[in-house]
């Protein structure tokens, strides 16, 4: 990947509906250009898909937090099975440093949320957690 290539995806992800030629005049290149790069992202798995953007307030949850976890030893397995299984889980990483997991927690309500929390700490094999809930975000 070079710098087109990088400035390229940057203006796919400001708007995924932009149309290859006004993707070639904003990159000074041409439209073939665009399209045999386009293409070839896709075919290499750097992009691999186009999506849509709600609203903030529209058809999403109204708490989103991160919940750091430090699981038992050997322990992380059947930990991330639990986790993988609840609804309330969306994304879930291995990490290094103090804690073993983070996890993505979405909730409607904060009395839901707080029902997320007690049964996520009840899973057997989570030693302690801590968690943070999301103020804003903003997409890049």
């Amino acid at each position: 990947m070079d710098d087109t290539d990088r400035q390229l995806i940057g203006l796919l992800r400001a708007d995924a509906r932009a149309t290859v030629l006004s993707l070639a005049r904003r990159l000074g290149v041409s439209r073939g250009t665009v399209q045999n790069r386009i293409a070839r992202l896709e075919r290499d798995g750097v992009i691999l898909g186009y999506t849509v953007r709600l609203r903030e307030t529209l058809d999403t949850p109204r708490v989103t937090a991160l919940m750091n976890i430090a699981v038992d030893s050997n322990s992380e397995d059947a930990v991330r099975r639990a986790l993988q299984t609840d609804p309330a889980v969306s994304v879930l990483h291995s990490t290094t440093g103090r804690w073993d997991l983070v996890v993505e927690l979405h909730a409607e309500t904060l009395p839901a949320f707080d029902r997320v929390l007690e049964r996520i700490r009840r899973v057997e094999g989570i030693a302690r957690t801590e968690t943070s809930i999301l103020l804003s975000t903003q997409a890049l």
